[in-house]
């Protein structure tokens, strides 16, 4: 099916500072995606168009903003990344790319019913446009990862109202997930980790010379994002009859419902009934630390989360705490074990143990620098002597050129990092010539002060969060027996019989 892109405003005015209408940096973000997206659907035969403010010198709209992308001048130009990628100029003086533009005419030309919209802002032009299409019947999708704006809470209103009020499809970035492998441990087998009443039920059963084929289902006390699922099924693989048995359940990384059924397993009792602790325990802890790092991730948007948080939990958790993370949403984690299990590399930058050990933030990086592998990214910690800007812009200097981030970890005593020292250290790295060392947070930090240094407009590249995702309560768990035999059946204050949830996908 043929689509037509509408590219909004990518010019020189918007994109390129120095403008008085400069975007920012998160807009200029959006720039690799536009491209890979022209260059996916073009290739596919999708028409595109450009939508370029080109106004007159005594515009109207100057009565609002400052006057902006003049016909004639350069910043009405499309930037230079896209003019690779041949499409039609359309020039436009209003918000919305149909109103005096031929843009409809052409659109029917072409005889289609789908357009994919990006560019800037997201909540002036992008949206304008986007509801004059739907008012003419289009089906409109609006790639996430390829729109922006200066206001970020401008940026989520426009989203919430395309998607909710106009039916537009927001195309979010799809996370490839991790393909574990799990090791049983013979403990868990054995039932040593099992509420002793369960191992004992399977043994009485087992003398009384009964063991029906029983199905089990798994539903949950609150919302969430369902996790340990792999873990599970490597269980149930170790101790269920392939010829005898029938296991349903949601994916690994699937959002899930309050009372929603996420597993069903059918199979002869006595070969799972000792292993419901072990599976609701799995389920439990791993979607609780699943969920609060989709939190984060989704408040942070497009900016990446990594879990730091392997300090606050038991070293025999900490591998599947943080593959839990990543499950959530999280970009990469600190350690070997999270690592090993989500198939990445560990994350990680420089601890206060060698900058005060060596006496010197510079000297650390530089050591840093030195003897560890090329592949390992050199960030480097700035908040243990001085201030945060002197010591980011000293580190970068000794670094010449390598520096690739610095981390801010201002204490509590020091009152944590502000967006407004986000802005600071940004300002004086760009001045100094180092626009290209990203910033890294971490200290403290959950969906509320996220949400802070995005609405405050903070040029934060990465977010590391330790304690909030670490510590999050564990999603209850429960499993209830629905069917013996054929014969429906539950407990008080359950329903008899199969509970229906048409996303179970049969695993087993």
């Amino acid at each position: 099916m043929v689509k037509a892109i509408l590219v909004i405003d990518m010019v020189r005015g918007f994109l390129e500072k120095g403008y008085p209408l400069y975007c920012g940096r998160k807009a200029r973000s959006i720039i690799p995606n536009i491209q890979k997206l022209l260059e996916r659907e073009t290739k596919q035969g999708a028409k595109l168009f450009y939508l370029c403010d080109n106004h007159a010198s005594d515009d109207p709209e100057f009565k609002l903003f400052p006057p902006h992308c003049i016909e004639g001048t350069p910043e009405a130009e499309i930037i230079p990344e896209l003019s690779q990628y041949p499409g039609e100029i359309i020039p436009k003086r209003h918000f919305s790319g149909f109103y005096g533009t031929p843009l409809e005419e052409k659109l029917k030309e072409l005889e289609l019913e789908n357009l994919i919209v990006c560019g800037v802002c997201t909540d002036i032009c992008v949206l304008h446009t986007v509801i004059d299409a739907t008012n003419r019947g289009y089906q409109i999708e609006v790639p996430v990862n390829s729109i922006a704006s200066f206001d970020e809470k401008s940026h989520l209103f426009a989203l919430e109202h395309m998607e909710k009020l106009l039916g537009v499809k927001l195309i979010r970035p799809e996370a490839k997930l991790p393909q574990p492998r799990f090791e049983i441990p013979n403990s868990w087998l054995s039932g040593e980790t099992a509420d002793i009443y369960f191992p004992r039920t399977v043994e009485i059963l087992k003398k009384e010379g009964i063991n029906p084929v029983a199905i089990m289902e798994v539903f949950t006390r609150r919302a969430g994002t369902l996790c340990g699922m792999e873990e599970v099924k490597a269980l149930l693989e170790k101790v269920l009859s392939k010829d005898n048995c029938e296991v349903w359940a949601l994916s690994e990384g699937e959002p899930f419902d309050r009372k929603e059924v996420v597993l069903r397993i059918k199979a002869p009792y006595q070969s799972y009934g000792t292993y419901e602790t072990t599976y609701l325990g799995i389920l439990s802890h791993c979607s609780g630390w699943a969920t609060a790092a989709r939190e984060c991730v989704e408040t942070a948007q497009d900016i990446p989360v990594i879990s730091f948080g392997a300090r606050h939990v038991h070293p025999s958790v900490v591998g599947v705490m943080e593959y839990s993370a990543i499950v959530g949403g999280c970009a990469g984690c600190a350690s070997t074990a999270g690592a090993r299990l989500a198939g990445i590399k560990p994350t990680g930058t420089i601890p206060h143990a060698l900058i005060i050990i060596l006496d010197s933030t510079a000297k650390a990086t530089l050591a840093f620098d030195k003897h560890m592998p090329s592949e390992v990214p050199r960030i480097a910690l700035v908040d243990t002597f001085e201030d945060e800007v002197r010591e980011s812009v000293a580190v970068a200097k000794a670094m010449q050129g390598k520096l690739q981030g610095v981390r801010l970890d201002t204490p509590s005593e020091r009152g944590r990092v502000t967006a407004d020292l986000v802005k600071e250290v940004r300002a004086w790295l760009d001045l100094e010539g180092f626009k290209e060392v990203k910033i890294v947070v971490s200290g403290g930090l959950n969906p509320e002060r996220i949400r802070d240094f995005i609405n405050e407009g903070a040029p934060v590249d990465i977010f590391a969060v330790g304690s909030y995702i670490s510590d999050a309560k564990p999603v209850d768990f429960t499993a209830d027996l629905h069917e013996v035999e054929g014969k429906p059946i539950a407990k008080r204050g359950r329903m008899p019989g199969l509970t229906t949830n048409s996303r179970l996908k049969r695993i087993m």
